[in-house]
């Protein structure tokens, strides 16, 4: 097994396109503390308003509309459970794009000492699921192993040639990959090393927590830690070149004076407003000023 650190300097090197060093910045503005999330893992924006979800003492989500420079629960809330057993238990990314099959990620330690994890992606029902609260009542429409993978799952949509696809990430220290897959065909598949499902990867750094695409700008955002588990960074890829190179191209790495671990990011309404999110019990949600 190659160092940790040849990791970190090739995926810093890999790849650089032109772009101006200094942009995007990003910039802490606020942190406050939610509740009732147990460790955040992600947050989404939907329609205009924010989707937290977390792994208290199941896996569940919350919904919160944008109040001033905080957030207001709804009191809408879903437990990602069926038949009272917790079924999502570590939500690991959440794949919407308001016409395609829905897809969220879960990511389980087998063997903690031996690094051994296992992925699995979930087709849901996202209208049903907020109807009903939980994925009872068919909700849950399809459970596949993402055996694909290396370590890890987080799904988010991306568009590519004018084709949407789910692209997943690793999160490790050792061959990290961006994978783009067919949402039709992994609609219906039970793994995702399955004939049709795996359309093109490329490689990318370690500690990918969750990703975020910007689809005015073609850029593909990791939200990673520096170290695992720990520090934040937040890396922008040229997607149409990274696919065609097979590995990262960044355009900007920003790396944020945080020790917690940075779980997920999103921006808002407008790309220069965003919410990052922690795994903390205090300051767990944090907005962010971000200058293009």
């Amino acid at each position: 097994m190659r160092p940790l650190l040849y990791f970190l300097v090739a995926g810093l090197s890999a790849g650089l396109t032109s772009f101006d060093p200094e942009k995007p910045d990003m910039q802490l503005s606020k942190p406050f503390t939610v509740d009732s999330l147990g460790a955040c893992q992600g947050i989404s924006w939907l329609h205009g308003k924010a989707y937290l979800y977390g792994d208290r003492e199941v896996g569940m989500i919350r919904e919160f509309t944008l109040k001033g420079d905080s957030l207001a629960y709804t009191g809408h809330e879903c437990r990602l459970t069926l038949n009272d057993t917790d079924v999502i238990n570590h939500p690991t990314g959440l794949a919407y794009n308001g016409k395609d099959p829905v897809f969220m990620g879960n990511s389980v330690v087998l063997n903690k000492e031996k690094n051994i994890w296992k992925a699995v992606i979930y087709c849901i029902d996202w209208e049903g699921l907020w109807r009903t609260g939980t994925l009872d009542g068919g909700n849950l429409l399809n459970v596949i192993e993402d055996d694909a993978c290396i370590q890890g799952t987080r799904p988010e949509y991306v568009k590519y040639n004018k084709k949407w696809y789910v692209a997943t990430a690793d999160y490790g220290n050792r061959a990290n990959e961006v994978r783009l897959y067919d949402p039709a065909v992994l609609r219906h598949v039970s793994k995702t090393s399955e004939k049709g499902v795996l359309f093109k990867k490329f490689t990318c750094g370690p500690w990918v927590q969750n990703m975020q695409w910007i689809p005015e700008k073609n850029i593909l955002l990791l939200i990673q830690n520096r170290e695992e588990g720990r520090k934040w960074r937040f890396t922008y890829l040229d997607l149409v070149k990274s696919v065609e190179s097979g590995r990262q191209e960044i355009i900007k790495v920003v790396d944020i004076d945080r020790g917690d671990e940075l779980e997920g990011f999103s921006f808002l309404a407008s790309r220069r407003k965003g919410i990052a999110v922690t795994s903390s019990r205090r300051e767990n949600v944090n907005f962010m000023d971000i200058n293009w």
